[in-house]
């Protein structure tokens, strides 16, 4: 029986003509783009809020609490990380506050076109700001809407917590390994 050992996924590379965009205006709080990590060609598409740190303050790359509770997931439901790539809506992580509505509205360009390049079969939308702003609906919250299937712009997509409020309540952890679950039947079903 193999153990669950949490590593760096491969980092995607940014595209050349994005890797300078400054229209949302966080390129100016100085932090990289990350346009996503994992399996570029994955069946599962999982959005996050915005990229957590990949570098400690050395800059050795290091796996985030994020990312150990996704990558623990997907090991204990069975997935498999070819099976899977990780992007975000915004694809810079805010070092400080910016102007959220807005950023978000700009950035979910890049996360359109991430998808009509890389047209995954399902998506699964971690945390209530991504859900929100992959739904385009403010109101939405994983809450009511896990455990079930929703066609958003063309593409089958669920939710489930975010890795980092599961880590902080871990009472949640059960229903996130459920979500995943969800997320590796319906995957199955397809295959």
């Amino acid at each position: 029986m193999s153990c669950f050992c949490p590593e760096i996924w491969p980092e995607d590379p940014t595209p050349k003509i994005q890797k300078d965009c400054k229209e949302c205006g966080l390129y100016d709080q100085g932090s990289r783009m990350i346009w996503g990590e994992g399996t570029p060609r994955a069946p599962i598409m999982i959005v996050l809020d915005n990229p957590g740190a990949r570098e400690n303050r050395e800059g050795s790359p290091f796996v985030c609490g994020t990312r150990q509770t996704l990558q623990k997931a997907v090991f204990e439901t069975g997935l498999k990380k070819e099976q899977i790539y990780v992007t975000y809506i915004l694809k810079r992580k805010p070092i400080r506050a910016y102007e959220k509505d807005r950023t978000r509205a700009i950035c979910m360009r890049h996360l359109e076109n991430q998808l009509e390049v890389q047209k995954p079969s399902l998506i699964l939308c971690l945390g209530n700001v991504a859900v929100q702003s992959f739904f385009r609906n403010q109101e939405l919250d994983v809450k009511g809407l896990r455990g079930s299937w929703y066609e958003v712009g063309g593409y089958q997509t669920t939710v489930a917590y975010h890795p980092l409020a599961v880590r902080r309540r871990p009472n949640l952890y059960p229903l996130f390994l459920e979500d995943m679950q969800f997320v590796a039947s319906e995957l199955e079903a397809k295959m």
